[in-house]
Formats: C-alpha cells, structure tokens, sequence
C-alpha cells in the first residue's frame, strides 16, 4: 500500500502564476509591500471587506485607493494556470483508481478567488476533492490553525498527506503538524519528487531495466565503454543472462575491445577475473589454474596486484577483496593470508575513506567487503570481519554520496543489521521520472583519475538495497 493518500496543493505561484503589471502609480516592489502587509492579510482571512482594504492600504502607502483596485485587478489578470501541472495532477489521480485524494489549499480573499474561477474558466477544476481557502477558514498559512482547519475538513491523516507550497515557511509549518511538505520550484522537479512519493520505486527500476536491456552500457567522459566489470555485477545482483552480454571463462578483461580513454592494449586485470569466475562459476580446473596464475603476481609484502603484468605492480585494496572471495569460495583462502591481514588493516585505519586508486568512493570498499564476508564459510575470518565491518558502515550513514554510494551502502546496513532510513529516503528520491537512477562513479583508470559509469548499475543496486531494506523493515 502506497504510504500516501492525499496532497494538498497551493494556487497561487504553484499551479497559477502571475506577472506584475505595468504600472506608473504603484511600482512592483511597492505591490509586493501590499501582498504582504498586515492589512493584506486580514483581507485574505475575510475579516475586512475590499473596500476597507484598499481604504487601509491607500493611508498606510500614501496611494489612491483606486490605483491599488486597479493594480490588484490587473494582477488577477495575469493569471496563467499550468496545464502541465493540472494534466499531471489527473494522471496521478487516474492511475491511482480513486485511492488518491488532491485538494487545494490557499491564502486568498473571496474576491480575488471569484475572480481566479472566472479567469481559469476553460481549466477543469475537477481533479481537486476540495479546495479550502483562507477566507473561509479565518486563518491564513503559515498559520498553524489553517492547516487544522483543512485536515480537519477534509478528514486527512497528516503522516499519509504530502504539501506543496512555493514558500519555505509554509511548508516548514506543514511539516511540523507532520505533514510531507514539498517547496516548489518547478515542474519538473516537482513531477519527479510526486513520482518517487506516490510510485512504487521496485516496480518502476525494473521497468527501466526492462526497457534498456542489453543497453545498460558504462560510460566515460561523455564516450561508451565496453567492458566487463559492471555487466558482471549486474549478472550477479540480478542473475538476469538475458542481456546479450557472453564472458570468456578464464581471464577476463576489464575493458573489452581497444581501449578509450587509456592504453590500447589494456592488460587483463585480477579484479574482473576474480568477479568473472565467482559469479559465473567456473569449472574447478579453471578455477584452479586462474587462481595459480594469481599468485604469481603477488608483490614483496605477499599482497596480490591488479594487473596480470608484472609492469603494472599497482595493488588496491578493492581489487585485494575481489580476489579473497574467489580463492575463498574455492576453499583456498589460506593462501592469501598476508593480503587479508592488509584488506583488515583498512578497514580498521578507515584507510579507505576517501576511495582508493581504482575505486571512487568509500562504499565500493565495504560492499564488496560485505559481498566477501557474506560468501565466507570461513567462521574465523568472519567473525573477525563483521563487527567492524558493521562500526565503520555505521559511521558511514548519512553523508553524501550518488545514488550507487547509497545503494552499496544502505545493502552493506541490511547485511550488518543496521536500520538506515535516512539514506533510505535519499536514494528514493535520486529515482529519475524514467524510474532509473542516475549514473553512479563504480571505478576510475588509474593514470589518469577519469570516472567510469553505469547508469544500469545504479538502478540495479537502488533496486536491490529498497527491496532488502524493505524486507527488513516488514520482518521486524
């Protein structure tokens, strides 16, 4: 069931906008003094009428009352509605098969609001279930008594209602009588935030993947690239092999083809080969003949490199891990004991913070920790990993980080047992109109620093993190 029933929506500057008019008697700036005077405001509550309004702000602005009725009438004029906005406001409700309630909520005067429903007249105003102005309710935003008064009315549970105003402190009011409140800014943005609050985030990620299969390509500075690491992630958190996407079935190469962006002949590297053999599964004689090939290329303080080319003895500890999950899942961990000793001393000096040589944030490190430890029959090295792995996820909640940080981190907290509802509603609403995510950093060429990207990747993680974080929260 969507957590949500119901929004209430201002009119004016949301889905009416205006322009001031051109005016020799009342400059713009003296008008917004009139909109946001005292006596302004008690007009909108309907406790003075029209004329005692304009009386009040002639003597208070040194004006001709008639100028301010005429500037005023002119303003209404202006009025355009959004028709954006109000076709979307009935998709929602259509889609929703009457399980979504919209309602409108503003600070306005009787008069002025007679005259906005004869300005709007081709506008259908049906999609609204009621709409509640100032001037009935005696009481005005941000007034607390006014949003009283429209829940009340309207018989609304504020934790299921989202509000959306132009004015910060009138959402800042909503919120605090526990509503979701929403500062508008444009359509767009708007479309996106309602779209991720009323939508069902799994649902609308897979559609995404559904719609670009055998697409999901990474990219680099504005250039495709194709390779072998991301597609190999997306197999293992999906096991979908309907992509298109086939792997040799020993050493696998990162970047597949001529490189872009780096050297043309790019050199097979432990790390993909690593990921390859544990999410395929490779025969044991491969396996085993990979993994003798790999210690071969193990450097002076017995941890494993990157590259099979004893040119390049880069280590990092990213590519340390990948490669302890494979001789661990083929029961050889033993042998690479020295470069465990290493990936711990990371994790316990937080080494990693701030990414590492082929990796680009802190999160690629502890998500492929996690995916280690969670593989690990080893009783030993897991109990010795876990609740370290758990303090340093922890300390992790809440900074900021792309939609793929976020999704590593929050499965890293579904795995560690550690409720994270903050990153929770941050990746939600990273979800784009089209239900992907958008491109997260996943690696980076080592020489030059340039980010590689997956816009698949991401989604398939969000996907991934929601629906465990999900779980967790139903069986608790």
């Amino acid at each position: 069931m969507a957590r949500y029933d119901s929004i209430i929506c201002d009119l004016g500057d949301v889905l009416f906008s205006w322009s001031p008019p051109t005016s020799n008697t009342i400059p713009p700036k003296t008008l917004r003094e009139i909109f946001s005077s005292a006596t302004w405001f008690e007009y909108e509550k309907g406790r003075i009428s029209q004329e005692t309004c304009y009386d009040r702000l002639g003597h208070e602005l040194s004006l001709n009352p008639a100028d301010i009725h005429r500037v005023v009438e002119d303003s209404c004029a202006s009025l355009k509605w959004d028709r954006n906005l109000a076709n979307f406001f009935q998709e929602l409700k259509d889609k929703n098969r009457g399980a979504l309630h919209i309602f409108a909520m503003s600070n306005i005067s009787q008069p002025d609001y007679d005259a906005l429903r004869n300005i709007s007249a081709d506008m259908d105003w049906s999609f609204f279930d009621g709409i509640f102005t100032s001037f009935a309710a005696g009481r005005r935003k941000p007034d607390l008594g006014f949003y009283r008064y429209t829940l009340s009315q309207a018989n609304l549970d504020p934790s299921r209602t989202i509000f959306i105003d132009d004015k910060l402190e009138n959402v800042l009011s909503a919120r605090s009588q526990g509503l979701y409140g929403l500062v508008y800014r444009d359509f767009t943005e708007l479309k996106q935030s309602l779209l991720n609050l009323l939508g069902n985030p799994v649902l609308r990620g897979q559609e995404y993947l559904k719609k670009n299969a055998g697409c999901l390509t990474s990219e680099c500075a504005g250039l495709a690239i194709q390779e072998n690491f991301a597609q190999l992630l997306i197999l293992d958190m999906t096991n979908d092999r309907e992509n298109g996407t086939s792997f040799p079935a020993t050493e696998l190469i990162m970047i597949k083809g001529n490189g872009k962006l780096t050297t043309t002949e790019f050199p097979c590297d432990l790390d993909t080969t690593s990921l390859g053999l544990t999410v395929i599964r490779a025969k044991e004689e491969v396996a085993a003949s990979t993994m003798d090939e790999m210690l071969m290329y193990v450097n002076e303080d017995g941890i494993v490199q990157t590259y099979f080319d004893h040119t390049r003895p880069r280590i990092d500890p990213v590519v340390c891990v990948n490669v302890l999950s494979l001789f661990y899942s083929y029961g050889r961990g033993n042998e690479m004991n020295q470069t465990l000793e290493w990936v711990y001393q990371v994790l316990l000096h937080r080494a990693y913070l701030q990414g590492s040589r082929y990796y680009e944030t802190a999160e690629s490190f502890l998500f492929f920790l996690y995916r280690f430890i969670g593989g690990c029959d080893n009783p030993v090295t897991h109990s010795r990993f876990y609740p370290l792995l758990k303090e340093r996820v922890m300390e992790r909640i809440g900074t900021e980080g792309d939609g793929l940080a976020l999704a590593m981190r929050l499965i890293v907290c579904n795995f560690t047992d550690v409720k994270n509802d903050i990153d929770l509603q941050t990746l939600r609403g990273l979800q784009r109109e089209d239900g992907g995510w958008d491109t997260g950093l996943i690696y980076k060429y080592g020489s030059s620093g340039l980010s590689i990207r997956n816009r698949g990747l991401t989604t398939v993680m969000a996907i991934h993190a929601i629906q465990r974080s999900n779980f967790a929260s139903s069986s608790l």
